[in-house]
């Protein structure tokens, strides 16, 4: 028995996609349950669920009234009659081998996490939101990020995007932190492997991420992810709930703050600082070039989406840092 937990909120752009693609799954539809964990959405989510509700008898919509993802899952784990745990989410869709891939891997394995490469697309193509996808899925925007820039072969890794679990694990290292907003399933991973578990990442199969569309969207998704890799850090009292490739976009924008700010009593400290943006520039400027004549796709757009990417990031972390004497535990 499987139990898929999907938390949503507000996804009426993105729902029936995500359902459709789960109702082409190959697993069989008597050994899946699909627990929808509602936000108390005010749009027309729970609306457009209950339109699949009479061909799909596996679908269910469960409140959330905490509205963020830790609740979800822990609730949804709770709820769960299955005995494999698979995450999913909403601006995702699926192979239709995705379900039964990773459960099968899981079980040849002994795995205590099984995910696989989560490509990155859009909803509406226009040459700023390639860009942006583009930008989403390459090493020099995301770093190792080995579910993003993708495998040939199964690998052990840190962590994986969304993530299935055999129920015990949630028995052995326990559930959700919900002081987590973001970073619940890194922070969960990191918890598996400290705890001697093994994570893996399969070639199988793989799911599709739709991603934000605007560089405000990219901006203000960044910007957050930063300041939660911070206060992961701070709520868990320990660096090692997340990787140093979480901490390099901040490294970057202190490397041009610092001796910019030093520059104002030792002016060749502006040289550092300078020097460090020249060649960020540079490199930027290559890899766009490079990735715009290779897959016909804008220059400026993809030098923007990386800048916007790399510095709401960065500025995420480092305000994040800033406002942690007057945060309350």
């Amino acid at each position: 028995m499987l139990t898929i937990i999907c938390p949503i909120y507000n996804e009426e752009k993105y729902i029936a996609r995500c359902i459709e693609s789960i109702m082409a799954q190959d697993y069989p539809k008597d050994d899946l349950e699909v627990l929808f964990m509602d936000g108390m959405s005010t749009d027309r989510t729970r609306e457009i669920i209950a339109s699949y509700l009479p061909q799909c008898p596996y679908l269910r919509v469960l409140d959330n009234p905490q509205k963020i993802v830790p609740y979800a899952m822990n609730k949804g784990i709770s709820e769960a009659k299955g005995d494999v745990i698979m995450r999913m989410d909403a601006h995702t869709f699926y192979e239709p081998n995705y379900c039964s891939a990773i459960v099968k891997r899981l079980k040849e394995l002994n795995a205590d996490n099984v995910g696989c490469v989560c490509k990155t697309d859009v909803l509406n193509k226009t040459p700023k939101t390639l860009a942006i996808c583009e930008v989403l899925s390459n090493k020099f925007g995301v770093g190792n990020s080995t579910f993003r820039t993708g495998i040939e072969s199964v690998k052990e890794v840190d962590t994986v995007p969304f993530g299935c679990w055999p129920k015990r694990v949630f028995e052995k290292y326990g559930r959700f932190d919900v002081r987590l907003v973001r970073n619940q399933d890194i922070e969960f991973s990191k918890r598996i492997i400290n705890g001697g578990g093994k994570i893996y990442i399969i070639p199988d199969t793989f799911c599709t991420y739709l991603a934000r569309e605007t560089f405000r969207g990219l901006a203000k998704n960044n910007y957050n992810n930063g300041l939660w890799n911070i206060l992961t850090v701070y709520y868990t009292k320990q660096m090692k709930s997340l990787s140093l490739r979480h901490f390099i976009p901040l490294l970057f924008v202190l490397s041009l703050i610092i001796p910019t700010i030093v520059g104002a009593f030792w002016h060749p400290a502006w040289l550092m600082s300078a020097f460090v943006l020249l060649v960020y520039l540079l490199a930027l400027g290559a890899v766009s070039a490079k990735l715009a004549k290779q897959k016909h796709l804008n220059f400026f757009y993809l030098l923007w989406s990386f800048i916007t990417l790399h510095c709401s990031y960065g500025f995420g972390s480092l305000m994040c840092i800033f406002s942690l004497p007057f945060k309350k535990r």
